[in-house]
């Protein structure tokens, strides 16, 4: 039996159904393919561009934060270049002195003790004679020797000072600005004592340091640093003392500063090897000035790399003995000037004899400026104590 037409024609047309569908999926595949190339390459530029972007903004971003940085180095080397140009040299005096012991010991007899003169003629008494000289400088510095308390809780040594807290208006009447209470009479009536002193002076205005305790003044828009050292028990353990009180004052941002020693030997007129090392010591670490007490009698003064070292002021308004033997002392006087460069090394002092009394033969607590042949002899004195120190060998 023959196929009919149509069966004989079904097999060509089914097959050029499916090549036509296969070519229409080839085609769809080719689309997706473009597409997806497409897309990738959109994405692509996209990150690209965002990365160049960042970079970009990284770049302009770390050249604003150049120029800033330039900008303000510029603004501070300008504001120092203006600070040089408006900072005038200042000029300073500051006058030291030595052992003021404004008190008397218990044991003592009241009618010819500090604290007798003081009830009879009050607070302005002691320091009228020098009042005048302290007035004209910028600072004067002394040595307070005993305390300032009602305690009687006496520690158990030979003498022991004090009086009460009223008795410190006699160094603002006397026109005492500061005062070292690194002594061997700070603690005579214990720790109570010694805060009760520390509250009386603070009471007056007095600037005090001492021990640890460090002070920087303002004078004349200078920064004066005060460093106290007390060297009699431990000598030369006390170098790391003095180099971390000084680095203490530079820190706080003194321009010129002073180290006030209680060290040495009573009735020694030449400082022994620890005074020596010790000031020498300090001028290597930066101070300006050294001054000392504690032997109750002058000794000489040595220049050490262009700075003063005054080995021992003696004493001053001295409560510690109604009639001492040797009865000389000083005011030691230096004019700083400090610039913009610092301390200049222009040395200019002066130095002021003394007696720690305004009578002969007896001690009535009001030291005195010496005149005429007695203020030569001490000057004498002086010259020739300061030739019995050993040279320095720097």
């Amino acid at each position: 039996m023959n196929d009919s037409p149509r069966k004989r024609n079904a097999r060509p047309d089914t097959s050029r159904r499916n090549a036509a569908f296969q070519k229409k999926m080839r085609q769809q595949k080719i689309r997706r393919q473009k597409a997806l190339l497409i897309g990738g390459g959109l994405l692509l530029l996209f990150l690209l561009s965002m990365g160049t972007s960042a970079c970009i903004t990284r770049n302009r971003k770390a050249k604003e934060a150049a120029a800033q940085a330039e900008q303000k180095k510029s603004q501070e080397k300008e504001a120092k270049k203006e600070t040089k140009k408006t900072f005038d040299p200042v000029s300073l005096t500051v006058s030291v002195v030595g052992d003021c012991t404004l008190g008397t010991d218990e044991t003592f007899d009241y009618s010819t003790s500090l604290n007798a003169y003081f009830d009879n003629y009050g607070s302005s008494y002691f320091l009228q004679n020098v009042k005048t000289i302290f007035s004209a400088d910028n600072l004067t510095i002394a040595n307070f020797e005993g305390t300032l308390t009602e305690s009687d809780a006496r520690e158990d040594k030979t003498f022991a000072f004090k009086a009460p807290a009223s008795f410190a208006k006699i160094l603002t009447d006397g026109n005492v600005e500061a005062v070292t209470t690194a002594n061997n009479h700070s603690h005579d009536y214990g720790e109570q004592g010694f805060t009760d002193t520390l509250n009386a002076l603070d009471a007056e205005g007095i600037t005090h340091f001492g021990y640890d305790e460090t002070a920087v003044m303002d004078i004349k828009g200078v920064k004066v640093g005060l460093v106290g050292i007390y060297e009699l028990k431990d000598h030369m353990e006390r170098a790391q003392q003095v180099k971390d009180n000084i680095a203490k004052v530079k820190e706080e941002g003194a321009q010129l500063i002073i180290v006030i020693f209680h060290w040495g030997n009573e009735k020694e007129e030449v400082p022994d090897s620890n005074q020596i090392a010790l000031g020498r010591l300090a001028i290597d670490e930066g101070a300006d000035l050294v001054c000392g007490h504690h032997p109750h009698v002058l000794q000489g003064i040595e220049t050490y790399k262009g700075k003063n070292i005054v080995y021992s002021l003696g004493n001053f308004c001295f409560g510690g003995n109604s009639a001492p033997s040797d009865m000389d002392s000083m005011i030691f006087q230096q004019t700083f000037t400090i610039t913009e460069d610092g301390v200049q090394a222009d040395n200019v002092t002066n130095i002021i004899p003394c007696s720690i009394s305004s009578e002969y033969g007896y001690n009535n607590y009001q030291p005195t400026p010496a005149e005429g042949e007695e203020a030569q002899r001490i000057k004498n004195k002086i010259e020739e104590r300061s030739a019995m120190i050993p040279a320095s060998e720097s």
